[in-house]
C-alpha cells in the first residue's frame, strides 16, 4: 500500500488502493478524484488568504492557474482581476449572484475562446471589460447588449475574424474600443458612420489587422473628434492618392491618430512585387500624389451659410470672431450668430463677408483655435445657371437668324429662269428683281434715244400751297401743255415692260419731258 504524502496530490495517494485487490472501476474513480484534487480545481471557492488577494472592494486572483471563476465573490466587489489564468469558457452561471457594484472585470491572458450570450447579465454595471490576449474568433450578435454602462472594451490580440454588425448594439456609453492585432478584414463602418455609430465612441483601434479596403469618402465626412481617435495603421492597404490625401489632412490638423503613428501608416504598391512603402512618401517619386492644401469655404450672395468649428475634442465651449477680429455677441443685430452646437450661422451672405473667421474652443483640459477662410462669389447661388441660360438663349437666337437669312437667300419665290415664260415679251421681268435694281435692266436703243432728250425738272415750290399741298391757283396753261406732252409720251411707250416702269420709281434718272 502506498503511503500518503504531504505534497501536492496527497489526496490522490490516499485514495489509491492496491491494484491486485480492487476492480478497474475503482481505478477510474480514483482518477476522477485526482482531477478534483488538482490545485486549480481546489480553488473553486474564493479564499482571500490562499487563492486570491482581497483589498477592500478589489479581488485579485491573477496568476493562480484557475480553470473556473471562483464562487462566493462578495457582492460589494468593484474590481475583479482574473487575468493570467486558464479560464477558457465564460458561461452564463460563472457568478451565481448579481454583482451590482462590479465595474472592472479583467479576463486577459486566459486562452478564452467561448463567451456565453448571457455571460454579462448579472454584471450590467460594468464600465471596464478586458478580454484581450485570448483566443476569441468571432463576436456574435448582441453579445454585449446587457452592458449599457460599458465605457472601455479591450479585445486586442485575439483571433477575431468575424464581427456581427449588431455585436455592439446596446453599449450606448462605449467610448473606447480596441480591436487591434486580430484577423479582421472588414472595416466596421457601422461603428462610426452617422445615424448608426455609437454616439459616445471617441476611440476605435483597428490597427494591425487584415483590412484591405477603407471607405475613404465616409472617413472624410467624420467629425474631427472621431478622426482624432481612429487608428488603422499596419493594415495591408493598397497605395492610392486618396489615402495619402486623407492622412495628409489629418496630419495637417495634428490629429493624434496621424501624428502619433505617422511612420506606421504603410501601403502596398500595385504590381507583382507588392512592395510596401510609407503612405506619407506617396507625394514624392513613388506615386507623385499632389501635395495637400487646406481648402477654404465658398459662398454666394444672399446664401444662408453655416461654418463648423470642427474641434479635436467634444463638449467644448466655443466663441467666434468675424474678419477684422470683431467678436460675435449673442443677441446683437449682427447677421452672424453662434448656434447651440458651436457652429456659426450667417443669415444672408454679402460680398464684404469674405475673410478669416476664428473659432476659440475651450475646455478644462485643452484649448483649441480653428481658422476658417471664407470666399464670397459676387453672384447669387443660381447666378451661374442664369448666365448659362442667357448664353444658351443668345446662341439659339443667332442660329435662328442665320437660318432665316439662308432661307431668304435660297428659298425666295422662283426666279424667271425657273418660271413659265409663255405670254411674256423679251423685256418682261419679275417684279421682285426689278424692284431691287436702280438702273434699266435691258439695253433698248429706243430707250437710249429717249434718254438723250432734253429734260426739265418741275419746281415743287410753284405747285405747293398752304401746308405743302398743290396750289389749285397755279398756271393752268402750263399744266395743260405739260399734261399733253406727257400723255403723248406715255402713249408711245405703253408697250414698255412693267419692270422698267417700276425701276424708274427707284431710279435717280430724271423724268423725260
Amino acid at each position: 500500500m502506498l503511503q500518503p504524502s504531504t505534497r501536492t496530490g496527497d489526496c490522490l495517494l490516499e485514495t489509491l488502493p492496491h491494484q491486485s485487490k480492487h476492480p478497474k472501476w475503482v481505478l477510474f474513480l480514483t482518477v476522477c478524484v485526482a482531477v478534483l484534487c488538482l490545485p486549480g480545481a481546489a480553488a473553486t471557492t474564493l479564499n482571500c488568504h490562499k487563492t486570491c488577494i482581497c483589498a477592500s472592494n478589489i479581488v485579485s486572483c491573477s496568476k493562480m492557474n484557475l480553470t473556473t471563476v471562483p464562487t462566493l465573490i462578495p457582492n460589494y466587489t468593484g474590481v475583479l482581476d482574473l487575468s493570467y489564468n486558464e479560464i477558457t469558457k465564460l458561461l452564463s452561471e460563472w457568478t451565481p449572484i448579481v454583482l451590482p457594484k462590479l465595474h472592472n472585470l479583467l479576463l486577459s491572458h486566459n486562452g478564452l475562446f467561448f463567451l456565453s450570450s448571457e455571460a454579462f447579465i448579472k454584471v450590467k454595471n460594468l464600465r471596464y471589460l478586458d478580454l484581450s490576449s485570448n483566443s476569441l474568433r468571432q463576436l456574435d450578435e448582441f453579445i454585449f447588449e446587457p452592458l449599457a454602462n460599458l465605457e472601455v472594451l479591450l479585445l486586442y490580440n485575439n483571433l477575431i475574424s468575424q464581427i456581427d454588425r449588431s455585436a455592439f448594439v446596446g453599449v450606448i456609453n462605449l467610448q473606447k474600443l480596441y480591436l487591434s492585432q486580430n484577423q479582421i478584414s472588414r472595416f466596421p463602418l457601422e461603428l462610426v458612420k452617422e445615424k448608426s455609430r455609437l454616439e459616445r465612441l471617441s476611440l476605435l483601434d483597428v490597427s494591425s489587422n487584415k483590412i484591405k479596403l477603407l471607405p475613404i469618402e465616409e472617413l472624410k465626412a467624420l467629425p474631427a473628434w472621431l478622426k482624432n481617435g481612429l487608428y488603422f495603421h499596419n493594415n495591408p492597404l493598397p497605395c492610392h492618392c486618396d489615402l495619402y490625401t486623407l492622412l495628409a489632412h489629418w496630419y495637417l490638423r495634428k490629429l493624434n491618430s496621424a501624428v502619433d503613428f505617422k511612420d506606421d501608416y504603410t501601403c502596398i504598391l500595385p504590381g507583382l512585387q507588392k512592395k510596401q512603402v510609407a503612405v506619407f512618401d506617396l507625394s514624392g517619386e513613388t506615386m507623385n500624389c499632389s501635395t495637400f492644401k487646406e481648402a477654404g469655404e465658398e459662398a454666394f450672395l444672399e446664401q444662408i451659410l453655416t461654418l463648423s468649428c470642427d474641434t479635436k475634442h467634444r463638449d467644448m465651449s466655443k466663441t467666434w470672431t468675424l474678419p477684422g477680429n470683431v467678436p460675435v455677441i449673442p443677441g446683437s443685430n449682427q447677421t452672424a450668430k453662434v448656434l447651440p452646437d458651436g457652429s456659426l450661422q450667417i443669415s444672408s451672405v454679402r460680398s464684404d463677408d469674405s475673410g478669416t473667421y476664428t473659432c476659440f474652443a475651450m475646455s478644462e483640459a485643452i484649448n483649441e483655435t480653428i481658422y476658417v477662410v471664407l470666399k464670397v462669389h459676387n453672384l447669387t447661388m443660381h447666378g451661374s445657371g442664369e448666365t448659362l441660360n442667357t448664353a444658351y438663349t443668345t446662341l439659339v437666337g443667332c442660329l435662328a437668324s442665320v437660318v432665316l437669312v439662308l432661307m431668304y437667300l435660297y428659298l425666295t419665290p422662283c426666279r424667271c429662269f425657273c418660271c413659265p415664260s409663255k405670254g411674256k415679251t423679251r423685256g418682261e421681268d419679275s417684279i421682285h428683281s426689278s424692284m431691287l435694281s436702280v438702273t434699266p435692266t435691258h439695253e433698248d436703243p429706243a430707250l437710249k434715244a429717249e434718254l438723250n432728250k432734253h429734260v426739265a425738272f418741275i419746281d415743287s415750290k410753284d405747285l405747293q400751297g398752304q401746308n405743302g399741298k398743290l396750289n389749285p391757283n397755279g398756271n393752268e396753261n402750263d399744266d395743260d401743255d405739260l399734261d399733253a406732252e406727257a400723255g403723248s409720251l406715255m402713249k408711245g411707250k405703253r408697250k414698255k415692260s412693267v419692270a422698267e416702269s417700276i425701276s424708274s420709281v427707284f431710279s435717280d434718272t430724271p423724268m423725260v419731258v
